[in-house]
């Protein structure tokens, strides 16, 4: 099968503790790398926007996990009370379970790991980052970096941080943030484009970016990125 084609995305289950989280993993014929999706704001695994740039990837031959970092009830809840997006450290530490578990899989063993985090979400890819050395490569859109806090000083993995110049607050935040990163880093202005990305071609402009940027920086820490099948 030809990794451009377009095969159904598995679900998976992933144990975080107490609680099971769902997921989409996106295997091409030949992977080099798989990229955690911590998604935010209300999110998750069906955002259209994450979709169009995990399918892009898996183009590119990206493995891609896309997660719902809440349980349904956790949802729910947060619907009403906005508040668990922005429990970063618990985020954080679902997201690090999800990580394990990749790591941990047979048939993406040896992949080299990142994160494309967005909202809050890339608070929590950039936090994990920082206490997990398998991770390479981080792109965060239209995030959130401020909100991982002291982290930011201890993030090794290459950073790359994408913003539209018509969201100015977060813009700020961003540059605050990468002058704080200690890592290979880079803020990317996306022209005309707002926070969620909705311009015409403003969406193809960070699938670009996070391709570029994954492929360049995604590689197993101290040994080449090797080549993993996925199912036919």
């Amino acid at each position: 099968m030809d990794p451009r084609t377009t095969p159904t995305p598995e679900a998976v289950s992933i144990q975080a503790g107490a609680v099971k989280l769902h997921g989409l993993l996106r295997l091409p014929l030949v992977a080099s790398s798989i990229i955690l999706f911590a998604h935010g704001s209300g999110s998750g695994r069906l955002s259209p926007r994450n979709t169009f740039v995990a399918e892009h990837l898996r183009q590119a031959g990206i493995a891609t996990l896309l997660l719902d970092l809440l349980t349904g009830k956790e949802e729910e809840v947060d619907a009403v009370t906005a508040e668990l997006r922005f429990n970063i450290p618990l985020l954080t530490t679902r997201l690090a379970a999800a990580t394990e578990w990749a790591l941990q899989q047979p048939r993406l063993r040896g992949l080299a790991v990142g994160y494309f985090g967005a909202s809050t979400g890339a608070a929590a890819a950039l936090a994990a980052a920082a206490e997990m050395p398998e991770v390479s490569a981080v792109v965060s859109r239209g995030g959130r970096p401020d909100l991982a806090g002291a982290a930011l000083l201890r993030v090794r993995a290459a950073t790359l941080l994408i913003v539209g110049s018509n969201d100015p607050q977060v813009l700020g935040l961003n540059r605050d943030a990468l002058r704080q990163l200690h890592c290979e880093k880079e803020l990317a202005v996306v022209p005309g484009a707002t926070h969620l990305f909705v311009e015409p071609g403003a969406l193809e402009q960070v699938t670009t970016l996070a391709t570029a940027w994954f492929t360049r920086h995604a590689r197993p820490r101290g040994a080449a990125s090797p080549a993993v099948s996925g199912p036919e």
